[in-house]
């Protein structure tokens, strides 16, 4: 499989940063991107207003052509969780047999309760599904610092090739075929970030924070299982990697937004103007939980104060009069 022409579908940080990557790794990148004032930005002045000093080189055109982004050998779809299917939807009709749809969004979607790679099969069923997911972030993948993350597609042929293509000197893809563990665990360490930054804003303490990341974790075990992930997948990059790195820093949007909510911000106001996709996660997270009768209070918690329905410190106190029972 010959892959010398990606489109990368989103504008934004993580988007533009992945279009950068491509680029490194020797590929002619389609930088698609819907909103015109931001489109021509990025096409005027070759540089993203969310990524300072990031400068677009000349193997990335960027485009508002939907038809001409679709026909690249591989696409990236780089949108929020809650927008894939109505991007997928308008892509589908353009799209050659079998060109791999990469989903880079991290979240379930509403309503459905899908994955994403449900969403890909059901709107494109000509494509084929794959996930990027793994400890990473737009800023450090834009400037080049090493990077590592997990590509998963349903043929592990397909997933080895669509990693060496993006793959360059400091952006490094591993490659899986295990796509519900890769896109799990990017949806489920969303919600735990929010969980990590209460605990920090709370000032609650290193020790705290430890207990709430380990527990977490094995939140995100059950559910893997029941969803059937592979273990092994969980204990990779996309799972306790991913999880590592967003509950432990304020870089994470979802870890600043819980971080906010511990400081007393209500959950309308901790966002400060950016997209925490683990708010719109927790719910639906739940709800898929319930379903497999997997026990997340964590989880729980979280969906509890981001609906307003506890506050920060009946959480706190519920998570803390649990039964005592065996690790």
């Amino acid at each position: 499989m010959t892959i010398q022409k990606i489109a990368v579908l989103g504008g934004g940080a993580w988007g533009t940063a992945l279009a950068l990557a491509c680029a490194r790794a020797g590929r002619a990148v389609t930088l698609w991107e819907h909103d015109a004032a931001n489109a021509d930005s990025l096409a005027q002045k070759r540089e993203s207003r969310f990524l300072p000093g990031a400068k677009l080189g000349d193997a990335i055109t960027v485009t508002r052509d939907l038809a001409a982004a679709a026909r690249n050998d591989a696409i990236l779809i780089v949108v929020p969780a809650q927008v894939v299917r109505n991007v997928v939807t308008q892509l589908a009709p353009s799209l050659a047999d079998n060109t791999p749809l990469i989903v880079c969004a991290k979240g379930i979607e509403h309503g459905t309760r899908k994955f994403m790679s449900e969403i890909v099969v059901e709107c494109a069923p000509k494509a084929v599904p794959a996930i990027l997911s793994g400890p990473s972030f737009a800023s450090d993948v834009a400037r080049g610092l090493p990077t590592a993350v997990t590509l998963a597609a349903p043929d592990s042929d397909m997933a080895a090739a669509l990693a060496q293509a993006i793959s360059s000197a400091t952006f490094r893809l591993y490659h899986a075929t295990d796509l519900r563990g890769v896109e799990l665990g990017g949806a489920a360490k969303n919600v735990l970030a929010i969980a990590a930054g209460i605990v920090a804003g709370r000032a609650l303490g290193a020790s705290a924070l430890a207990a709430m990341v380990t527990r977490g974790f094995a939140e995100l075990a059950r559910f893997g299982t029941a969803y059937g992930a592979k273990t092994e997948t969980l204990m990779g990059l996309s799972g306790f990697g991913d999880l590592f790195l967003t509950c432990s820093t304020p870089q994470s949007r979802n870890f600043s937004f819980g971080a906010a909510l511990g400081k007393g911000e209500t959950p309308d106001a901790a966002a400060h103007g950016k997209l925490a996709e683990g708010a719109f996660t927790a719910p639906v997270l739940l709800e898929k939980a319930r379903a497999k009768n997997v026990d997340m209070p964590i989880s729980a918690a979280v969906a509890a104060v981001v609906a307003k329905k506890m506050s920060v410190d009946e959480v706190i106190a519920a998570l803390l009069a649990r039964p005592l029972r065996a690790e």
